[in-house]
C-alpha cells in the first residue's frame, strides 16, 4: 500500500513526521469509518507544531487556546473527507499528562477528529461521554486490549 492511493495521507508542517507505523493507523482508521457504516474519501492528516495549530484556532475558529486537533471536514460525494491538523507537541504532552504512551495518545487523537468528520460533537458533557466511549472502544481494537 502507497501512500498516493490510501486514502489516508500523512503530513508534517514545522515538525518531524512521528516515528509510529501510519500505514497501520490509517488502516485503523479505515476500519473505525467502516465499523461507522462510513466509507472514507480523502483524509489528510498534517503533524503540525504547537503554535501551527494556535494560528489555525484563532485564525479559522477564532479560539485563542491551544489544542492537540483541529478538524476541516469537507463534502465529497466518494465518502467521508476532511483534513485533521494535529499538534505532536501537544500530543506527547497529554501523554505525558495522562500516563500514556505517544503512540496510544496520537491513536486517541486520530480517531477523535475522524469520529468529528463522521458527524460527532462534543459540544455537550454528553456527547462529550459518547465520544470518550467511542475512542475508547476503537483503542481497545487497535491496542488489543480486553
Amino acid at each position: 500500500m502507497t501512500q498516493e492511493n490510501h486514502p489516508v495521507r500523512f503530513f508534517a508542517e514545522e515538525v518531524d513526521m512521528p516515528s509510529v507505523n501510519l500505514s497501520r493507523a490509517a488502516r485503523w482508521l479505515e476500519k473505525v469509518a467502516r465499523e461507522e457504516k462510513q466509507a472514507l474519501g480523502e483524509i489528510s492528516v498534517i503533524f503540525c507544531s504547537d503554535e501551527y495549530l494556535y494560528r489555525l484556532n484563532v485564525e479559522h475558529l477564532q479560539h485563542h487556546t491551544y489544542t492537540d486537533i483541529i478538524t476541516f471536514p469537507y463534502s465529497d460525494s466518494d465518502g467521508i473527507s476532511g483534513d485533521l491538523f494535529i499538534s505532536t507537541e501537544r500530543v506527547e504532552e497529554n501523554a505525558r499528562e495522562f500516563n500514556s504512551t505517544f503512540e496510544e495518545e496520537l491513536h486517541r487523537v486520530l480517531v477523535h477528529g475522524l469520529l468529528h468528520l463522521l458527524g460527532y460533537t462534543d459540544k455537550t458533557d454528553e456527547e462529550k461521554t459518547e465520544m470518550r466511549r467511542l475512542e475508547d472502544h476503537y483503542l481497545k481494537e487497535v491496542f488489543n486490549r480486553a
